[in-house]
């Protein structure tokens, strides 16, 4: 596998213990591999504003429930505090934004107060950037820096349905949609041939039968003098694939000119289990075709050999479950020449039931195994689950620890590294977990800092080392703290958690051999192996150690 290079910035974020060696800018060959990633999701419109003259569009002015309209954050914010170093200072290797694509212009209730598209999910236009989170010039800035720092870009891809229709939106034609009945998830039908709640269209994803441009998208073009353009690419598509000009074809032709136009890595697929297995098949492949095009026409952007990149989101699937989710009536393999990995639901369960050295070995087991091949994304807060695992905030190391050392890939949900608030007074449902980044904390509050700093090293070392979330797992103790190590090729580190603080000594004789220099990235200091062992002290308790 062709390696990267990443620069890695450490002298502004470690703290001195004993004589450490100072760090220093340097740079390092690593692999990149999706199963031992750190992606970190944000909401688009929630993050970062990089850009105030493109906050209100389509006179989008209504007055909305608490946190459910935009809020100014867009593609340009995203893409400073790339500039700024902020991800790689936090180990980050890949970014998931919520969709970018044109929202439904109007707004509607769903018992929650008015609310406008600002998470992305409501799409009126799947060809179209929406002018709040900027243009296509803008994405295409994000998507290069990104690269250039070593970090992969996820969006986010909805083929299950169209935003809902409002007063400036009109309903998809019938041979597209259907709006109704409403799912009631008693079983795989009721789950997939119905609307996921009133008022949002769903895409008959099932139908093979041709349909023609629904007459407002071809008003919408016409208007924005692009018709001809996007009918001639079309009609190169299915001419290309063969496919019938059904509607799923259509929306997946529009999703993966973003791979041909910038190069994007991969897509998070939302609602996956409320769509026939077969389509995510289908998508697939387009999105290999897709890779392979850009890759080919666009040789010197090229990273490395991995493949395009698709995480679905199939709601409660459990790393448990294995490869197959279970509707009462039918179990599904979503894995099965479709998805590389799986958002995970159960992590946060799992950290609340079991002790760390559990947690640990059950998803060692269950990767190496049932899993082997494929991925999980493991997460402990998201954008859509009232019952994240530190609501209140009050456990935001543990937070960290766990997430970034266990095994599979990590999902770093905005916030997460800076304590955002997520109980947010005036909020309705989901809202509370949709705030604005909180930016000045960051800024001016000490214990933000130490929290932000605590997730920065952990997911520093992580980034550094692909053995951390893809290696091979084993227990060298439960004594007096857990000490584990993680193995994958030539990478190997050993971590401790849960030490006492102040003077620990570690065996790492199934590892590191007597008379090797070690570094524990946590403290920043330098030790030798006697006897097997390791010997220091510092005011944490946890370490974190890797080969000088």
């Amino acid at each position: 596998m062709k390696k990267i290079l990443f620069l890695c910035v450490l002298t502004t974020i470690f703290s001195c213990q004993e004589k450490p060696s100072e760090k220093i800018a340097e740079t390092k060959q690593k692999e990149f591999v999706w199963e031992g990633a750190n992606i970190y999701f944000l909401l688009t419109d929630r993050f970062n504003n990089g850009d105030t003259s493109n906050d209100i569009n389509f006179d989008r002015t209504k007055e909305t429930g608490k946190l459910r309209g935009f809020e100014g954050g867009d593609i340009k914010g995203i893409t400073q505090k790339i500039k700024e170093g902020y991800f790689t200072k936090l180990g980050i290797n890949a970014i998931w934004m919520t969709p970018v694509v044109e929202q439904i212009h109007g707004g509607t209730d769903e018992g929650t107060g008015l609310s406008y598209g600002f998470h992305g999910y409501w799409t009126k236009d799947w060809t179209k950037i929406d002018p709040n989170y900027g243009t296509k010039e803008d994405l295409k800035e994000l998507v290069d820096l990104a690269h250039k720092n070593g970090i992969r870009v996820l969006l986010d891809a909805v083929i299950n349905h169209t935003g809902p229709v409002t007063d400036k939106d009109s309903v998809w034609p019938s041979d597209w949609v259907r709006t109704e009945p409403a799912c009631t998830y008693k079983d795989f039908e009721t789950t997939v041939n119905c609307t996921l709640v009133e008022n949002l269209p769903d895409i008959k994803t099932e139908s093979n039968e041709a349909v023609e441009l629904p007459k407002h998208l071809i008003e919408k073009w016409k208007a924005e003098g692009r018709y001809e353009q996007e009918v001639q690419e079309l009609d190169a598509f299915f001419a290309k694939t063969g496919h019938p000009k059904a509607p799923r074809f259509y929306i997946m032709k529009w999703l993966t000119d973003y791979i041909t136009e910038f190069g994007i890595d991969g897509y998070r697929v939302d609602t996956v289990k409320h769509t026939e297995e077969f389509v995510w098949q289908e998508f697939k492949e387009t999105c290999d075709v897709a890779f392979a095009d850009y890759k080919k026409n666009n040789p010197e952007k090229v990273l490395d050999n991995n493949n395009f990149y698709l995480v679905g989101e199939v709601y409660n699937y459990a790393i448990s479950h294995g490869k197959s989710f279970d509707f009462g009536d039918k179990k599904v393999n979503y894995f099965d020449k479709a998805f590389n990995s799986l958002i995970n639901f159960e992590l946060k369960w799992n950290v609340k039931q079991m002790a760390e050295k559990d947690v640990f070995a059950k998803y060692d087991s269950l990767l190496n195994t049932e899993l082997k091949g494929y991925g999980i994304l493991n997460y402990m807060t998201s954008h859509d689950d009232g019952q994240p695992f530190d609501k209140e905030r009050k456990m935001p190391y543990k937070t960290a620890t766990m997430l970034l050392l266990t095994p599979g890939t990590s999902q770093v949900y905005y916030g997460d590294e800076s304590a955002r608030d997520l109980t947010i007074e005036g909020t309705v449902g989901d809202a509370t977990l949709r705030s604005f980044m909180n930016w000045d904390a960051i800024s001016s509050d000490k214990n933000t800092k130490e929290v932000l700093n605590h997730w920065q090293k952990l997911g520093q070392f992580r980034v550094n080392h692909t053995a951390v979330g893809a290696g091979k797992h084993q227990l060298i103790s439960d004594e007096n703290g857990l000490v584990f190590s993680r193995v994958r090729n030539d990478d190997k580190i050993i971590a401790g958690i849960n030490l006492p603080k102040g003077n620990k000594e570690l065996n790492v004789a199934s590892v590191f051999e007597n008379g090797q220099k070690l570094n524990d990235f946590y403290s920043n200091q330098i030790v030798e192996v006697k006897d097997g062992k390791v010997s220091l002290e510092s005011d944490f308790d946890i370490v974190l150690l890797e080969k000088k």
